[in-house]
């Protein structure tokens, strides 16, 4: 949950659009400041994600290793993706994905946590699922295979070894991070999670 502002705090004097894309719109916006004056604030606006813990019956979790080309490299994460489909909950592109990158379904779903990833200058919030009870399942139809995602690898890794990957670096991915962390503690402590519709 956001705590707002206050009323009259922070208020936005001046917008301007400097970019506006597919994924990202990049604006500058001129903020009154609570102890007087203002700032400018460049803010990259984001359409959000979605990302899944998958863990089987055995205790792995579904990986998959994809090159990210701003880090110009490979990198260990969830299986993943954008909201970028018109009027789709949350949770429907999170099966979606689940079924697009690594051929899977689930019977159970659970809302592990909501991450800003760069609250600072970016509005991106990623969505972090549980998913249990895996089965195998085709691709969707009409989903085609392209660019990064045709050398992308899936992987069952068991979760404490993913957890020692976080540990020693070799899982960088904010929301992997948080979705191996979180999956874990799931499995230690039974925590009481929110349901998946929730937001």
């Amino acid at each position: 949950m956001v705590e707002p502002a206050r009323p009259g705090e922070y208020e936005v004097l001046a917008t301007e659009t400097v970019h506006e894309g597919r994924i990202i719109t990049l604006v500058k916006e001129t903020v009154a400041m609570p102890g007087g004056g203002d700032s400018v604030r460049e803010i990259v606006r984001h359409i959000g994600a979605v990302a899944v813990a998958a863990v089987d019956d055995e205790g792995r979790i579904v990986m998959v290793r994809q090159y990210r080309h701003p880090v110009r490299g490979y990198l260990w994460e969830l299986p993943a993706g954008l909201r970028d489909a018109d009027g789709e909950a949350p949770l429907a592109t999170a099966k979606r994905e689940l079924a697009e990158e690594a051929g899977l379904a689930a019977e159970r779903w659970s809302l592990l946590a909501n991450s800003y990833s760069t609250p600072g200058f970016c509005s991106e919030q990623i969505l972090v699922y549980l998913a249990e009870g895996l089965s195998a399942v085709d691709r969707p139809e009409g989903f085609v295979v392209e660019h990064e995602e045709l050398d992308m690898t899936v992987e069952r890794v068991p979760l404490d070894e993913a957890v020692q990957r976080v540990f020693s670096g070799g899982i960088r991915n904010s929301s992997a991070v948080i979705g191996v962390l979180a999956a874990a503690q799931v499995r230690a402590t039974a925590p009481q999670l929110r349901p998946a519709d929730a937001e």
